[in-house]
């Protein structure tokens, strides 16, 4: 009866007891947790699921083969290209040398124009093959190759002959003061020259030389070097002074070097047209 009554009251005490140990629990594992914040060399309690870890393949792995990438040459570009300076054009004159004078002679020979030897001295030959271009070029003449000769140099007019038909003649252009030899209708070589002077000038015409000589020939008029005869002693002769004008006494004047240039290609018979334009 007693021990009866006494039950309800163990199983509160129980009760009680195990409430006191469930809240003891608890509190030393909520002063743990604060210790672990603050105290960083205690380890904390990991309260998440590490992921597994993989173990190694065991598979082989095949490396795919390494492709070099494409070399790409950059385009080469070429400097660009200076187009070389122009010749020279430097004023030339008697007694000048050097390969200007040469690259003027070989021009002039090119051309048609009688140039005697070609090298590198400005010679008297030079001179009058300059001023025979001159006059056919309409430049002043003065046997002085200046930048307005060279540029006539470059880009002249071409002589043609008055009397194309002929197979093989001699003009002579009273006007321009130069003698032309032509071939088939073409002017071949080109003389400086001296015809007569207004008082006593030289006959026009169509002729034939009919009388040559071939030396010197001396009368009351001065000498003739090689004359050839085309009409009542009027000549194509050599002379020791050709000057840019009309100064002979009727005979065509050639300097003693063109004649003997010129000698070999004339004959008995050559037609000789003498004109004025």
């Amino acid at each position: 009866m007693g021990e009866a009554r006494l039950l309800p009251y163990r199983r509160a005490v129980q009760v009680g007891t195990a409430f006191a140990f469930l809240s003891t629990l608890c509190s030393v594992a909520v002063v743990d947790a604060a210790r672990a914040v603050d105290d960083p060399t205690v380890p904390a309690v990991s309260t998440t699921t590490a992921a597994p870890t993989a173990a190694p393949s065991t598979s082989s792995t095949t490396t795919p083969p390494t492709t070099p990438p494409p070399t790409t040459k950059p385009p080469t570009t070429k400097p660009p290209t200076t187009p070389p300076p122009a010749a020279s054009t430097p004023t030339l004159r008697a007694g000048s040398r050097g390969p200007a004078v040469l690259r003027l002679h070989r021009r002039l020979t090119k051309l048609g124009y009688d140039v005697g030897s070609v090298n590198s001295t400005f010679s008297e030959d030079t001179l009058h093959a300059v001023r025979a271009f001159q006059k056919v070029q309409r430049l002043p003449v003065n046997g002085v190759v200046t930048a307005r000769t060279w540029a006539r140099l470059a880009a002249p007019a071409v002589p043609r002959p008055r009397f194309p038909r002929a197979a093989s003649a001699i003009e002579v252009d009273l006007t321009k003061r130069v003698l032309y030899l032509t071939e088939r209708g073409t002017v071949t070589t080109v003389f400086d020259i001296s015809p007569g002077k207004s008082s006593t000038p030289t006959v026009r015409g169509r002729f034939r030389i009919y009388r040559r000589v071939n030396r010197w020939e001396h009368g009351t008029l001065g000498g003739l070097y090689r004359p050839n005869y085309f009409h009542n002693g009027f000549a194509l002769h050599g002379s020791l002074s050709v000057p840019t004008y009309a100064a002979s006494h009727g005979c065509v004047r050639l300097t003693t070097a063109s004649m003997d240039r010129l000698w070999p290609r004339l004959s008995r018979g050559k037609t000789v047209f003498v004109y004025r334009r």
